[in-house]
């Protein structure tokens, strides 16, 4: 199992997600800890980041030299994710 750190922003938004949704997506990243490039991921297009879904949500991650970095967490249908992301790059 990989080392995760989250960033601040995945750190926020996980603390405003009500409890189900909350372990959803807490047992994703575990099971991205595991296995960093799972079927269901994708390399995001024009950024060193993937992607992967579960349930509405989106989660944002890249591979360090060192482990798993959160580096986004946000809603699947909604492109805030990735005008967050472009505002951080």
């Amino acid at each position: 199992m990989l080392p995760i750190e989250l960033q601040r922003s995945a750190h926020r938004f996980l603390e405003t997600l009500p409890p189900k949704q909350f372990r959803q997506v807490v047992r994703k990243v575990f099971a991205l800890a595991d296995d960093p490039v799972p079927p269901d991921s994708q390399l995001l297009k024009g950024y060193p980041f993937r992607r992967a879904d579960v349930g509405e949500y989106r989660i944002i991650y890249d591979l360090t030299g060192v482990g798993l970095r959160i580096v986004l967490i946000g809603k699947r249908n909604d492109d805030e994710a990735y005008r967050r992301l472009q505002r951080r790059v």
